[in-house]
């Protein structure tokens, strides 16, 4: 049977209406094709079109901030990853664990919280001596493949990619050296990964924050969440810890997710000279029960391909 043709006006009506997955099921179109025609008819229309119902009660951020998406999960697990730096031809532990996770867990949000994409080639800093640094076009290609293995076994699952300042290399190089190109399709970022929403900040529940950076410093955790007054997922640093603040108002958490990258991968290997790093390999996992976010847990890496979670040793 042919598939439907949908004008823009009809496309974005199904699409608010049911959402990627519910439209797919309803048209036989696939959702990496419906996001593709989402992104395009965004950028046409120079505005957002967003699902307005679903199991996530996926919702815009308030007008004055753009960059939020909001997010209910009265019960179920968020797992949240960043900082992965992927790098061509490899493939770390943590990855391999989260793409476990994300099979087994059955979560009902996944969530990138930056620094997807090192952007070696598009840093401003001057390569060390004459270090070897991949190209822009690998990267992107290392980062689909790594994220297609997350979205094979999340397809029904909203995925989100809060930005971290090494995924703005690729769109800040271009601001400054070609500005005039700045609503061309693929000069942005999210062009090249239809399936997950960008924002700068995923509010869940109203209880949980999850940006890529907010506090600097060995006491950021601590920091993030007495100035944010909820639980703060910060990625950045790379240091995999839970930290508990309790006052008056109860008890809330600010949590590092660490890093999904080798602490002695190569995209630090020249930058570290060698240095010690307080640096950890892993990622975090938030569960809610009636309406309550639980302690949040990490997953750790012990060493090649096995990790720690809840006291047991899980090979990957």
């Amino acid at each position: 049977m042919a598939r439907p043709t949908l004008s823009d006006s009809e496309f974005i009506e199904m699409f608010r209406a049911l959402g990627a997955a519910g439209m797919s099921r309803k048209t036989g179109m696939s959702e990496r094709g419906l996001y593709a025609r989402r992104a395009r008819l965004e950028q046409k229309m120079q505005k957002p079109v967003r699902a307005e119902t679903g199991h996530l009660n996926v919702k815009e951020g308030p007008e004055e901030h753009p960059g939020r998406l909001l997010f209910d999960v009265p019960d179920g697990v968020v797992l949240v990853a960043s900082d992965a730096h992927y790098w061509p031809g490899i493939v770390t532990t943590a990855h391999k664990a989260f793409v476990r996770f994300c099979r087994v867990m059955k979560p009902k949000l996944v969530i990138m919280n930056g620094d997807v994409l090192d952007g070696a080639t598009v840093s401003r800093h001057a390569p060390i001596g004459w270090e070897s640094r991949p190209k822009l076009t690998d990267e992107i290609d290392a980062c689909k493949a790594r994220l297609f293995e997350i979205e094979k076994v999340t397809k029904n699952v909203p995925k989100v990619w809060t930005l971290g300042n090494h995924d703005a290399r690729f769109e800040t190089r271009l601001a400054t050296v070609a500005p005039e190109y700045a609503k061309v399709n693929g000069i942005h970022l999210k062009d090249h990964f239809p399936d997950w929403e960008s924002c700068w900040s995923a509010w869940v529940s109203d209880q949980l924050v999850v940006k890529h950076r907010n506090k600097s410093g060995i006491h950021a955790p601590h920091n993030n969440t007495m100035w944010a007054g909820k639980s703060i997922a910060t990625g950045h640093l790379h240091s995999l810890k839970v930290m508990p603040v309790t006052d008056y108002n109860g008890t809330r958490w600010g949590v590092d997710t660490g890093t999904l990258a080798e602490p002695g991968g190569p995209q630090f290997l020249n930058y570290l000279e060698d240095g010690a790093t307080n640096w950890r390999s892993g990622f975090a996992v938030f569960t809610f029960r009636g309406g309550r976010l639980m302690w949040p847990e990490v997953v750790s890496v012990v060493s090649d391909g096995v990790v720690d979670f809840r006291g047991e040793l899980i090979d990957v």
